[in-house]
């Protein structure tokens, strides 16, 4: 038996319906407030408590053989966790991290994530660290769809940078495959994966491989990364709320290019190109659209 923690997430929901679909017997640790449709459609077992609740954890973990917590290792739940899983005799763990760690920038996070890893890897678990790219897919995934929704409204894209940098977003289904294949092999125990698109492409390919699953043509217009850096400065000084911060022009134009070819080689990873991938999503989209009218 499995706790999964996240399930009712973006990529949480994708790694319990491939648990589900594998035969694994999933128990989803979720909090009051959290929406179940889809838990009590799969009819899957889950149980009430709180990342910030030791003792909580400790109950959910009873009697179970591994976790994999796909809940965010930014938040300062780690040391919980990992004692938990320790005091109930879980060995097996599989933890989702990220590529962010990799950053030359310092967001608060950071260093959080960074513990996070040190402390599992200093831990008694067999563990696997999975370390995700952006991760889209459908219209909840926060990263493409935004892309999407701007380029369905409007032909003409500003760019902050010359848009060169490199990215390699990971299509969410294959995330949630990546991580039951890890789970379900010994080779993974002890190590951590990047786990990544198929190839790195630049972000002027991310925008025309969009405009053109979506059947458009998008007039590409690029802002010089100083200009725009110095612009949002100036613009933070006048607000308590900006729309957009100077650190994410920084942060944009950062290379996210990361290899997964341990992932390929230990459990065969095998990921989708980004213009496969954001079809999907789009068509994704017509699907829901036309189920709802």
């Amino acid at each position: 038996m499995i706790l999964l923690t996240g399930a009712t997430g973006f990529l949480g929901s994708f790694v319990l319906k491939e648990l589900v679909e594998k035969g694994y017997e999933v128990t989803c640790f979720l909090r009051k407030t959290s929406k179940i449709d889809t838990i009590k459609q799969l009819n899957v077992r889950y149980i009430y408590g709180e990342l910030d609740d030791y003792n909580s954890i400790c109950e959910a973990l009873r009697d179970k053989d591994a976790l994999i917590n796909i809940a965010s290792l930014g938040f300062g739940h780690a040391p919980n966790i990992i004692n938990a899983c320790e005091k109930m005799h879980v060995k097996r763990a599989i933890f989702v991290s990220t590529t962010g760690i990799f950053t030359k920038l310092n967001p608060d996070s950071k260093e959080i994530r960074l513990d996070a890893e040190r402390l599992i890897k200093e831990s008694s678990l067999d563990y696997t660290i999975i370390r995700p790219t952006m991760i889209y897919g459908t219209p909840d995934d926060r990263n493409m769809w935004r892309l999407v929704k701007y380029l369905k409204r409007l032909s003409i894209l500003p760019i902050l940078g010359n848009g060169t940098y490199l990215q390699q977003p990971v299509y969410v289904k294959d995330l949630a495959g990546a991580i039951v294949k890890a789970y379900g092999t010994s080779i993974s125990i002890h190590k951590a994966y990047n786990i990544s698109g198929a190839k790195a492409i630049t972000y002027n390919e991310v925008v025309d491989l969009t405009a053109k699953a979506l059947g458009k043509k998008v007039l590409k217009i690029h802002i010089p990364m100083k200009l725009s850096y110095n612009l949002l400065k100036f613009y933070e000084k006048f607000t308590s709320k900006p729309i957009l911060k100077a650190e994410q022009v920084l942060r944009l134009n950062e290379n996210k290019n990361f290899s997964h070819e341990e992932a390929k080689k230990d459990f065969g990873y095998n990921p989708l190109s980004f213009e496969e991938g954001i079809k999907l999503e789009i068509e994704y989209l017509s699907l829901r659209k036309k189920a709802n009218v």
